[in-house]
């Protein structure tokens, strides 16, 4: 049975998807992660070590998201509250695979089609900033990515991590002066070959 239905003054809003979802809407869940999809991969895949992790992080927290979607208090913004379950479900993963390390066994780590437009410069300075930020412990890691790579304010980025203002600045500073550093070996370690 389909709940809710756009009007035709426009498009139904986040939370009005999700209220429709928690009361039996079979697609409005699927009509909300086609708005968000593409950013929540993007911050799964940011946040992770490894393309696999940021899917299997991302997919744990759709399903979670999913189920757990009547919980939503409406004190953010549905989009923020999703970011929130994906940053959280990818520190899970890294905490996971800590204990019980994993090896990839796929020979290309980045399974979507190549885009022309790439040039060779671009994409290595893309992988040269991709190992600078997998040597960042987590939480800085996922500091530096909301603020420096998302664009989001200190404040937001506390919002969606959970922490002080202040935790996040720190974790941001302690962040920046070690992708500096790594950035620096990376450009040295090229010169010389």
């Amino acid at each position: 049975m389909r709940i809710f239905r756009g009007d035709s003054e426009g498009e139904p809003s986040n939370v009005d998807l999700l209220a429709a979802h928690v009361a039996g809407d079979r697609h409005a869940f699927e009509t909300l992660l086609g708005r968000h999809y593409d950013h929540l991969w993007h911050v799964a895949k940011r946040t992770s070590y490894t393309t696999e992790d940021a899917a299997d992080a991302l997919q744990e927290a759709l399903l979670s998201a999913h189920r757990n979607a009547g919980s939503f208090r409406r004190d953010a913004a549905v989009r923020s509250w999703l970011h929130t379950i994906v940053v959280n479900a990818c520190l899970d993963r890294i905490r996971r695979n800590k204990a019980r390390p994993a090896v990839s066994l796929s020979a290309d780590e980045d399974d979507e089609p190549r885009d022309a437009r790439d040039y060779v410069s671009e994409v290595e300075l893309s992988l040269v900033v991709e190992r600078a930020l997998a040597q960042l412990p987590p939480d800085q890691r996922t500091a530096i990515v909301a603020v420096d790579l998302e664009g989001r304010s200190t404040s937001e980025a506390a919002t969606l991590l959970g922490v002080p203002e202040g935790t996040v600045k720190s974790r941001c500073a302690r962040g920046r002066k070690k992708l500096a550093a790594s950035l620096e070996y990376f450009r040295m370690e090229g010169n010389r070959s």
